[in-house]
């Protein structure tokens, strides 16, 4: 019962490593000798304990005392050394004895019953054979046509890749004109921003030039008018010290604006004032607002235009965010700001140039 494990397992199942290792090399070195040897010195050595034992007691003592006592090295190599000195030469006697006794047996058999003994084994290695021969087959006609099936479905799946593979380069060829004529979009649409930005810019530099102008002509029309009325004042101031008092009063009601009538308090003729027909303030106050007005009109034309321009701007940025064109979108984006900009300048405009005309 404790040996069949020793002799199973080349005492693997319970010694430590250390132990086996030794076992080993010296079954390798001497062969199946080694084996005999071991157990034979383990027997040896615990001979005094398993005497005072009872069965129980010695199967536990080969299953935990046994492992237990050949831990340490030392131990282990006290029994390597008392199973090397035990002598099995009697073991090959006892082998030649056994093979005489079953060639003794042999001949006194009958030869029938040897005969149907080597019949009747012959005939179960043939059965097994047979057996055997069976399975492979199976497992060879099983194999077969799974190979079969794997072929066939490899076949499939070289068909389907290679269909895959056709289609996927049909499709990049298709991308590939795909991307040469977006290639070639997006350098027409590059020039075309190119040239209206180049437009808008031209055309902004132009009305901010117009715009100066406009205010240079509206500073100028101011301080001519201010000088024309500082004048008129001067004049009027001149003609009140040196008329007489009706003229004076006349003078004075001319220059509050009010009527003027045909004859003074006295009902008789009075000496008119002299003649500055070509020095008249109100016909050079209304031409002044005659050309302001102008100006005026020439702004409102350029506002005009502006918006024009801003709305082409809209519509060429709705057509190319439509393309979803990332860089485009934000060159646009940056023209229709630039073109917001531009009209705002001009809204004052309005505003400074009747300033002065209040």
């Amino acid at each position: 019962m404790f040996g069949s494990q020793w002799f199973l397992t080349l005492f693997t199942a319970k010694f430590p490593l250390h132990v086996v290792f030794f076992i080993l090399d010296l079954f390798l070195l001497d062969g199946m000798d080694t084996l005999f040897q071991v157990a034979v010195a383990l027997l040896t050595l615990s001979c005094r304990d398993l005497l005072a034992l009872d069965f129980e007691g010695v199967l536990k003592h080969f299953r935990v005392a046994v492992p237990k006592k050949y831990r340490s090295e030392e131990a282990a190599k006290t029994l390597l050394h008392t199973a090397v000195a035990i002598k099995v030469k009697k073991l090959k006697r006892y082998e030649r004895e056994y093979q005489v006794h079953k060639e003794q047996e042999r001949q006194m058999e009958d030869p029938v019953q040897v005969l149907q003994k080597e019949k009747q084994r012959l005939m179960e290695s043939n059965l097994r054979l047979e057996r055997e021969n069976d399975e492979l087959a199976h497992e060879l006609v099983a194999s077969k046509i799974q190979l079969r099936r794997d072929l066939d479905s490899a076949e499939d799946r070289a068909d389907a890749l290679s269909k895959e593979l056709q289609t996927t380069a049909s499709s990049l060829a298709e991308l590939e004109e795909e991307k040469k004529r977006l290639d070639t979009e997006v350098v027409q649409v590059k020039e075309m921003c190119r040239r209206e930005l180049q437009s808008a810019e031209a055309e902004a530099q132009r009305k901010t030039t117009i715009l100066a102008e406009y205010k240079q002509i509206c500073s100028q029309l101011s301080q001519q008018l201010e000088r024309e009325q500082r004048r008129n004042k001067e004049s009027l101031g001149a003609l009140r010290a040196q008329a007489c008092e009706c003229c004076a009063a006349l003078v004075q009601r001319v220059g509050e604006g009010g009527p003027l009538a045909p004859g003074g308090d006295s009902g008789g003729p009075h000496p008119g004032p002299p003649d500055h027909d070509g020095d008249d303030p109100g016909a050079q106050l209304r031409q002044l607002e005659l050309e302001l007005a102008q100006t005026k009109l020439a702004l409102v034309e350029a506002q005009c235009r502006n918006q024009d321009l801003t709305h082409q701007l809209s519509c060429a940025s709705a057509e190319l965010h439509a393309s979803k064109n990332t860089w485009l979108h934000k060159t646009l984006s940056s023209i229709r700001e630039v073109a917001r900009k531009e009209p705002a300048s001009p809204g004052t405009n309005p505003k400074e140039a009747t300033g002065p005309s209040a």
